[in-house]
């Protein structure tokens, strides 16, 4: 591979192998810690060489976005190496009240977007899936069960973000609710109450925004339904601290 032109200049032939080699990933469905062609397969899948593949590979793996294992092959990286998502997690405190507090905001900003962005992007494929889960969720409150309700409700919010098609969202999304789930040891615990029959219709009221294409509806129905989660998370705490000993 020689080096291809671009405006201003031209691109070093490593340069363009690093682009490719990503695009090769994600049309193979490779998942983190899945292992990646070798590195004369790349070359000859790329039509280059294998020393153009072996700098491709070594601007990949300082960016995190892969990891080469001596004598066992190249791996496609962790979360740890994409945006850093799980570097939160080394500072969060479930059972710090503030950290909680924050969390939420962080979720309200990141869910309003997405939604803003799913409303604007979605393909007819990501609007069954914000649908189906939807219905999942729905289903798990019906039925009270706590992990139906649960996978229905991840897979909401999950679709939500897919539908947003941009990466760094997703992988923020996924990593603040991760870190939310932490928190439920002094919060919610998954309860399929009366919390969840108001999330049911939340959800819905963000599903029917997004599918009739309103970004600002749908971005404003995500944030009443992070605030009014927040809410019952603060009355749930209240109750905890207030109750008197058993």
């Amino acid at each position: 591979m020689t080096d291809t032109p671009r405006e201003g200049g031209y691109r070093p032939g490593y340069e363009v192998a690093a682009e490719q080699v990503l695009e090769l990933i994600a049309r193979l469905g490779l998942r983190p810690g899945d292992r990646m062609p070798t590195e004369n397969d790349l070359a000859r899948q790329l039509g280059t060489s294998r020393t153009v593949v072996r700098e491709a590979v070594k601007i990949l793996s300082a960016l995190g976005r892969v990891r080469a294992q001596k004598g066992r092959g190249l791996y496609v990286a962790d979360d740890e190496g994409m945006l850093g998502a799980g570097r939160f997690a080394s500072f969060f405190l479930p059972t710090d009240l503030d950290h909680v507090y924050m969390l939420f905001e962080f979720r309200r900003a990141q869910e309003m977007e997405t939604s803003r962005l799913a409303a604007r992007r979605a393909a007819p494929a990501e609007l069954r899936a914000i649908e189906d889960a939807a219905a999942v969720c729905r289903r798990g409150f019906e039925t009270g069960r706590e992990d139906l309700f649960n996978e229905g409700d991840d897979a909401f919010h999950s679709a939500i973000a897919t539908a947003s098609h941009n990466m760094f969202l997703q992988i923020a999304v996924r990593e603040a609710r991760r870190l939310q789930a932490q928190s439920a040891i002094i919060g919610l615990r998954g309860s399929v109450g009366g919390h969840a029959a108001k999330a049911v219709e939340e959800h819905e009221a963000i599903h029917q925004a997004i599918r009739a294409g309103d970004p600002e509806a749908a971005a404003h129905a995500a944030a009443a339904h992070i605030d009014a989660t927040l809410d019952d998370y603060r009355k749930e705490i209240q109750q905890r601290l207030f109750s008197p000993a058993s």
